[in-house]
């Protein structure tokens, strides 16, 4: 199993990102698209930004799929990678859990040696709940089960941190302390992601990022182990 979550970044801050993707991944595959958390559901526009986005990356080609059902009939093994792209990820999570997909995706990273890449809402799915985004992303789809899937040694995921004005890094700042005397999160900025290569977990990216834990916020460099 790879997860490589990303904070939400695109074009160049998250170059060290597709790097380490390109490491990993089978050349020869082609890749497979999830834009179920993106809000236009007629996915418009999609394929062909992620083309864009992904250009420096060593693969076949890309396919999309833009309904569960779709989802469902593939088999993941097929594919290089998976990419889980952003939006709503309450819609996201919803659309997985009320289909079987879920299971299929977990599936896939813990029998089948399988490899994603999630950016924002992608990544914030494989924490520990959807906690962490509560004042990101409104739940329009009344999604009651928003566990994740704990793939981050525990650790629920907040994506964008610092990347916004003051006052919403404040706003988040104040939520995530509370909510760290319950679970703990971890809060990266676009540019960082974090890799996971089965049990190991490694940062990579250029600024800094902050464990909230039992109340308190910590700030660790991209040098530190989490």
């Amino acid at each position: 199993m790879k997860l490589i979550l990303n904070g939400g970044g695109e074009g160049d801050i998250v170059k060290s990102a597709r790097a380490k993707l390109n490491e990993v991944i089978d050349h020869n595959k082609r890749a497979l698209y999830i834009p179920f958390a993106w809000p236009d559901s007629t996915y418009t526009g999609c394929l062909e930004f992620m083309k864009n986005e992904l250009s420096d990356v060593d693969f076949k080609g890309i396919d999309m799929v833009i309904s569960t059902d779709e989802l469902l009939k593939v088999n993941l093994s097929d594919y290089s990678f998976i990419y889980i792209g952003g939006g709503n990820t309450y819609k996201l999570l919803y659309q997985l859990k009320v289909s079987g997909c879920f299971n299929k995706i977990k599936d896939y990273l813990t029998n089948e040696d399988g490899i994603v890449y999630g950016g924002s809402a992608g990544a914030i799915i494989f924490g520990l709940c959807l906690d962490s985004c509560n004042l990101d992303d409104e739940n329009e789809v009344g999604l009651t089960d928003n566990t994740g899937f704990n793939m981050i040694d525990g650790y629920s995921l907040l994506c964008h941190f610092t990347n916004r004005d003051i006052n919403k890094t404040l706003e988040s700042e104040k939520y995530l302390l509370e909510l760290s005397k319950k679970i703990p999160v971890l809060a990266i900025p676009e540019e960082d992601t974090i890799y996971v290569d089965n049990k190991q977990i490694e940062l990579i990216g250029s600024k800094d990022y902050y464990i909230f834990k039992d109340g308190i916020k910590y700030t660790k460099k991209i040098s530190d182990v989490l």
